[in-house]
């Protein structure tokens, strides 16, 4: 069965001479991608594909974003070398790659809007990235608005990618968190909160076809449900120096039902428990097939073995598991085929 990668990470190569050059200092999560070779060695990349059968890849940058690389006077420089080295890697390896979603200079919203434009209009990216926060701000800033109001009017989507660094402590005594706590519990949490302000911004009563890919299968999202849906349908009653119960009131839905707009894929590393918690809560239709290569410790088979896997290993008809593999990525992001999953 074809198997589409939606979440997957790359560096083209002059992006990533670039990178080095004006941030080759980045510590953690800039030390964890210059460890890994597949994620520009393509040799490296087709070796460890070649093991799945009908497998293939929809390219993205990988962490850390383009704001935490270089000011804004640098990042739309950055975003361009990206895009245009997906592009020309899926102009080239149309078999392996069937689309990649574009880097946006996040820190310079004009010129954002403008790389936006240009790589969906010129180098047919299909949807674009954007992370959790900027720098530090928050998405549902008004700055950042005409983001989401493009990929609208271009029905396309945005993969959301959590970013946090260790500089955000555990504990406020404390100058930095410890143990990789700001990876490993800190990025479902800045996905989770992401969410919630797209939601309670109004973004989905504003933009209903808004189509936003979650990573991580939704962070913590799935696995809180009770407290999202009974728990914030009390929006208001804990806080004392500001009335939510009016936005709560204002809104068109309850919260929980805004959470279920969003679509997630199921890079999760292998977690059956969380797979099946995912797919319980945004459903079939919703859950694209992502492993997050080549972020594991096998040199990139790992992850997208033990996510196909998990899959096969889940009580799905044939049909449910081909939307998942293959036929929601072709519908949401407009690939040969998604004309006629979108018919089924």
């Amino acid at each position: 069965m074809l198997k589409i990668d939606v979440f997957n990470h790359i560096f083209p190569v002059k992006f990533y001479d670039r990178m080095l050059a004006v941030a080759g200092h980045l510590k953690d999560m800039g030390k964890r991608v210059r460890q890994i070779p597949m994620i520009m060695d393509l040799d490296e990349r087709f070796r460890v594909m070649d093991r799945f059968d009908e497998y293939r890849q929809v390219l993205s940058i990988a962490s850390p974003p383009l704001e935490v690389m270089a000011g804004p006077d640098v990042t739309p420089d950055l975003a361009k070398l990206a895009n245009d080295g997906m592009a020309e890697l899926v102009a080239k390896f149309p078999a392996r790659f069937p689309a990649f979603t574009a880097s946006l200079p996040m820190n310079n919203p004009d010129a954002a809007l403008a790389e936006l434009h240009r790589a969906i209009k010129e180098l047919g990216a299909r949807g674009v990235q954007v992370f959790t926060n900027v720098a530090g701000k928050p998405l549902d800033l008004p700055e950042f608005q005409p983001i989401f109001d493009a990929m609208a009017a271009y029905d396309l989507p945005i993969w959301l990618h959590p970013a946090r660094g260790a500089e955000v402590t555990d504990y406020s005594s404390e100058p930095r968190s410890k143990y990789e706590i700001w990876w490993t519990l800190g990025w479902p949490y800045e996905t989770s909160v992401a969410m919630a302000r797209l939601v309670f911004a109004k973004l989905f009563d504003r933009l209903p076809g808004i189509k936003i890919i979650t990573h991580h299968l939704g962070a913590m999202i799935p696995y809180f449900e009770g407290r999202v849906g009974p728990g914030w349908d009390q929006l208001g009653s804990r806080t004392s120096d500001e009335d939510y119960t009016i936005l709560l009131k204002a809104l068109k839905k309850r919260p929980l039902d805004y959470f279920r707009m969003f679509y997630a894929d199921t890079a999760v590393f292998g977690s059956v428990a969380a797979t099946r918690c995912g797919l319980d809560f945004f459903g079939i239709d919703k859950v694209l097939f992502a492993s997050d290569a080549p972020f594991d410790p096998e040199k990139g088979p790992m992850y997208i073995r033990e996510t196909i896997k998990v899959l096969d290993g889940l009580d799905l008809s044939p049909a449910q598991r081909a939307r998942i593999y293959h036929k929601n990525a072709q519908q949401l992001l407009k690939l040969p085929g998604g004309v006629a999953a979108a018919a089924e």
